[in-house]
This record gives structure tokens, sequence and C-alpha cells, in this order.
């Protein structure tokens, strides 16, 4: 039995939690767009501070790890090791694409929405720009069925996977997919976003467990390497 701090910050979504026993305790997050820099620290602060406690009544820090903003990330990843060095709390690594997939699978009104939810599939997708997307599959017990990766998305995408089941679409990469893939068996899901709410029973569990990360040396789950572009317009003349 735990009390964890939950950090989520792999997309435009900055998002604090607070869970104990892998309930939710306490939340904060904006949709404001990537301003973690300036909200992270002050939500990790306020959250604390309102419920009373400090940072050394953590048990640990869960980090969600990615794949998403590469610039996201490292300010997550730097603040949680931050913590967890300065405190000596384990650190906990959370797969996003899971944690979005997790509060999806005891909703009612998306259950409602699927004919065969033991065969459906759930397929979180982050935008990664024009039309590709950082994805993978999961199952209705929250299990890996196709690995993590970018996909570029046509009229073909997961049509094998299409053919044979229903496909639940969501995330942030979902809506611009969705006139592109065309199929009766595809459930395209609204508003759904990254939240630190996904990670607390994840979490509670890699606690248990004493799954943790080396604090020194842990790094994101990127997905892709990080490529710098230079303008074409130089701003100095």
């Amino acid at each position: 039995m735990a009390l964890l701090l939950h950090i989520e910050t792999s997309t435009a979504v900055c998002s604090v939690a607070l869970g104990k026993d892998g309930n939710l305790l306490a939340l904060k997050e904006t949709k404001e767009g990537m301003k973690h820099a300036s909200h992270l620290t002050v939500f990790i602060q306020n959250i604390l501070k309102e419920n009373e406690l400090t940072i050394a009544d953590l048990d640990g820090v869960a980090i969600s790890m990615g794949p998403g903003s590469y610039t996201g990330l490292r300010i997550g990843v730097s603040t949680a090791k931050g913590i967890c060095y300065g405190s000596n709390l384990p650190l906990i690594a959370i797969n996003t694409l899971q944690a979005m997939t997790k509060p999806l699978l005891n909703n009612k009104n998306v259950l409602s929405q699927i004919s065969n939810p033991d065969e459906a599939f759930f397929c979180p997708m982050i935008d990664a720009r024009r039309m590709e997307v950082y994805t993978a599959f999961f199952n209705n017990k929250n299990e890996l069925v196709k690995d993590i990766s970018a996909d570029i998305i046509n009229e073909t995408s997961y049509s094998k996977e299409l053919s044979e089941r229903e496909v639940i679409f969501f995330g942030d990469g979902a809506s611009k997919c969705k006139e592109v893939i065309q199929s009766k068996n595809g459930i395209f899901l609204d508003n759904i976003t990254t939240s630190a709410i996904g990670m607390i029973e994840l979490a509670e569990v890699k606690f248990q467990n004493q799954e943790f990360e080396d604090v020194a040396y842990f790094e994101p789950f990127y997905l892709k390497d990080f490529v710098a572009t230079t303008p074409k317009k130089n701003i100095f003349k």
C-alpha cells in the first residue's frame, strides 16, 4: 500500500495526481498546451500542500515514460528524477499508451458502444504530426497485443485487425484518422486525452512488485530520435 505522486507530461496535457493504495486522492491538470515547464512544479507543490503532505510523506514517484513529446517527456522525467534523487524515493515508469487505455476498460459509456468487448482491441493514438501517430493495441485486460510503433496512417491502416474485430481509436491523434480509416469495426472516441489518473492503478502494482527504475540512468521512451530543425528564414537579418 503506497502514497505515490504521478506525473504525466507526454503530450500537451500537464497532469499531476496523488494516488493512495491504487485510488485517486487528488488531481491537478491543464490542457493549455506545452507549458509544462511553468506548470509542473507549481502543481506538485500545490497538490501536496492542499493535502497537508510533503515530499517526505511519499513512498515513490511515477512518471509517464512515453512515447510522446520529446520536450514534454524531458521535463517530466527530469522533475521526477530530481524528486526521487533528492528524497531517496523509488522511480516508477508507466507506459503512456497503456495508461491512456486503463480508464476506458471499465467505462460503461465506452463499453456500451462495443459489441464484443472481450475481443475488441483498444488503440490509443498520440499525435506525432502530419498523418503520423504513436500507437499500440491493447486487449480488454490492458495487455499489449501489438507493439508500440510510429505509424503513418492511410486508408489501409489496420485493415487486418479491423476485418477481424472492433478497434477502439482514441487520443489526440485519433481525430485526424477518423476520415481516413473507413470501417464499420472502427469506433472513434472523442475528447480522450492523457491524464495522470490512468497511471494510478498501474503504478500501485509496480510499486508492490518493486519494479523500479534506476534513477541515474533512466531515460524516457521517445520511440523516435529528436530531430532539430533550422529555420529557413534568418531572423537576425
